[in-house]
C-alpha cells in the first residue's frame, strides 16, 4: 500500500510539473533570442615575470585544473629580419625540428610521441615560435627535446635540400591558387615596394632556390639569440620550478655569429587615390576570389575597440551583415568576411569572399553596398549589443586552457601588452555607443578610395565589373605577382 501511495504521489507531482513545463513552453516566444545578462568582471590569469640569467625573459602562469605544461618560447625578429632574402626566417624555423642533437626528424618525432608531447615550430612576421605541450610528469624530457631544437638544430645538407625543394613546389602550386594570388596582389597594391608587407611570409622561387645549409646555419645564429627571447609557461607549474627547469637547459645559451637586424620601414601603406579595380586572369575558374582593400590601423588606437564591434557587425563574425547578404540571402558564396590584420606595424583592412563566376558584378555591388550603408547611417541597438556579446561573451574561452592562455600572452606581447589588457578590452567595448560605430565606419573603412582586386576567368567577368564603373581598372598576371623583388 505504501509503495502504491508513493507512486500515486509521484504520478501527481509529475503530471503537475509536466503541466507547468508545458505552460512554460507555451509561453516561450522562439521568434526571439533570450534576453542576456550583464555581462559578468573578467577575471584574467596573475603572470609572474622573472628572467633567466643569460637574458632570456620568463612569464609564468599558474594553470592547476589539469596536469599539462605549455611551454611557448618566442624570439622576437621574425619575416621582418629576412631583408633582401624573401622567406628566409620562416625556411629557418621550419627546419629546426627537421633534425636536432643527436636525432634525425624522426627520432625525434618518435621520442615526441613516446612522451605524448607536441612540438611545433613556425615564423610569423614578427617573431619565430617554438611551442610544446605536454603532460606534467613528463616534462622534464620533453624540454630536454626542445633544448635540442632550439640550440641544436642540425640543418643537415640533405635535409635542407629536401625542405628546400619542397618549398618551392608549394610556390608553384600556389600560382595556381586564387586565393594565394589575391592576396599577393591586395598586399602589392597596398604595400608599396620598401615594405615587409609587400612580399610574401614564404619567399618566391628566386629567393628559395639558393637556399643551402650554410646560408640557412647564418640566419640562424644571426636571429635565434637570448636577448630577443620570451618563455611563456602556463600550466601546472610553479614559477620557481619553471626558472630552473629552462635555466638548467637554457642558462648557457648565448648569441653567435653577427646579429641580423629588420631593415628600417621607410614607406607607408598606400591609400588609392579613388577606387582601382585589379584583375587577375584564371581562365577556366569557376569562382572568382573577390578582395577589396585599404590600409589598416594599429592595434594600440584609442579606436581598437570600437573598430571591433564595428567590424563584427559588418563582416567580422557568421551573423554580419555582409555573410547574411552573400551567403544567406543572396546565395552567391559559402561565406564572406571582413577584417583589421593586427601586427606591429599596421596590416591591411579587407573584404573579402570566393563567389560564382557569374555573380562577380553582382557580388562586387552588395559589398560596396555594405561598405557604405554602415559609414552612412547608424547600426540599430539590437546589433550593437549582439555585437558587444559577441565579443566579450568569447575572451572567456580564450583563457580555458593551457594553450589558449600562453596564445594569449604571446599575442599581446607583440605590443607590450599584458593580460590584464582583455579586462580593458571588455570595459572598452561595453562603453562603444552606435556614434562611435559609425565614426569609425567613416574613418577606417573604404568606399571611395579602395584596391578592388579580383582573381577569375576574365572573359566571363570583367565585362560585368567594368560596367559598375568602380574605378579605373588594370590586369596583372601570375609572373607579375610571384616575382615580388621584380620592380612594379
Amino acid at each position: 500500500m505504501m509503495k502504491r501511495l508513493t507512486l500515486s504521489a509521484l504520478l501527481v507531482l509529475s503530471a503537475s510539473s509536466s503541466g507547468v513545463a508545458d505552460a512554460q513552453l507555451a509561453a516561450f516566444d522562439r521568434t526571439k533570442p533570450p534576453a542576456l545578462g550583464p555581462t559578468p568582471p573578467l577575471t584574467v590569469p596573475n603572470v609572474v615575470s622573472r628572467r633567466l640569467a643569460n637574458g632570456p625573459a620568463l612569464r609564468v602562469v599558474e594553470h592547476r585544473e589539469l596536469p599539462l605544461v605549455q611551454v611557448t618560447l618566442t624570439i622576437a625578429g621574425g619575416g621582418r629580419l629576412d631583408n633582401e632574402q624573401p622567406g628566409l626566417t620562416s625556411f629557418v624555423a621550419n627546419l629546426l625540428d627537421e633534425g636536432a642533437g643527436t636525432r634525425d626528424a624522426n627520432a625525434l618525432q618518435s621520442e615526441l610521441a613516446f612522451l605524448g608531447a607536441s612540438l611545433s615550430t613556425s615564423a610569423s612576421w614578427d617573431f619565430t615560435t617554438v611551442s610544446l605541450k605536454v603532460a606534467r610528469r613528463n616534462l622534464e624530457a620533453a624540454l630536454d627535446l626542445m633544448a635540442d631544437v632550439v640550440l641544436r638544430p642540425t640543418f643537415a645538407a640533405a635535409e635542407v635540400r629536401r625542405q628546400r625543394d619542397l618549398r618551392l613546389a608549394g610556390i608553384l602550386q600556389q600560382k595556381d591558387q586564387p586565393n594565394v594570388l589575391a592576396g599577393l596582389a591586395i598586399n602589392q597594391a597596398i604595400f608599396p615596394v620598401g615594405h615587409p608587407y609587400r612580399r610574401a611570409l614564404g619567399g618566391d622561387s628566386a629567393s628559395t632556390a639558393p637556399l643551402d645549409s650554410a646560408t640557412v646555419r647564418q640566419a640562424y645564429e644571426g636571429s635565434i639569440r637570448p636577448e630577443r627571447a620570451t618563455f611563456y609557461v602556463v600550466g601546472d607549474l610553479a614559477a620557481a620550478d619553471a626558472e630552473r627547469l629552462l635555466g638548467a637547459r637554457f642558462g648557457k645559451w648565448t648569441a653567435r655569429g653577427p646579429e641580423r637586424r629588420p631593415a628600417p620601414v621607410l614607406v607607408n601603406a598606400v591609400r588609392a587615390p579613388g577606387n582601382q579595380v585589379i584583375f587577375v586572369d584564371k581562365p577556366g575558374a569557376a569562382q572568382s576570389v573577390v578582395v577589396i582593400g585599404a590600409p589598416g590601423v594599429e592595434r594600440t588606437s584609442a579606436d581598437f575597440a570600437a573598430i571591433d564591434v564595428m567590424n563584427t557587425i559588418l563582416g567580422g563574425s557568421f551573423s554580419s551583415r555582409l555573410n547574411t547578404v552573400l551567403r544567406e540571402t543572396k546565395g552567391y558564396t559559402y561565406g564572406a568576411s571582413t577584417g583589421f590584420t593586427w601586427r606591429p606595424l599596421p596590416g591591411p583592412f579587407t573584404a573579402s569572399s570566393s563567389v560564382r563566376t557569374n555573380v562577380t558584378d553582382s557580388s562586387l555591388v552588395e559589398f560596396f553596398k555594405e561598405l557604405r550603408t554602415i559609414r552612412e547611417a547608424p547600426v540599430s541597438a539590437e546589433e550593437l549589443a549582439r555585437a558587444k556579446a559577441y565579443l566579450t561573451l568569447a575572451i572567456p574561452g580564450d583563457l580555458e586552457g593551457v594553450s589558449q592562455i600562453a596564445g594569449q600572452l604571446t599575442s599581446l606581447a607583440a605590443w607590450n601588452l599584458t593580460l590584464d589588457e582583455l579586462r580593458a578590452y571588455v570595459e572598452n567595448v561595453e562603453k562603444v555607443t552606435v556614434a562611435d560605430v559609425q565614426r569609425v565606419a567613416q574613418r577606417y573603412i573604404p568606399a571611395d578610395n579602395a584596391f578592388i582586386v579580383v582573381v577569375g576567368d576574365l572573359n566571363q567577368v570583367r565585362g560585368g565589373v567594368e560596367a559598375l564603373r568602380l574605378g579605373t581598372a588594370t590586369i596583372r598576371t601570375v609572373a607579375d605577382l610571384t616575382s615580388e623583388r621584380r620592380p612594379q
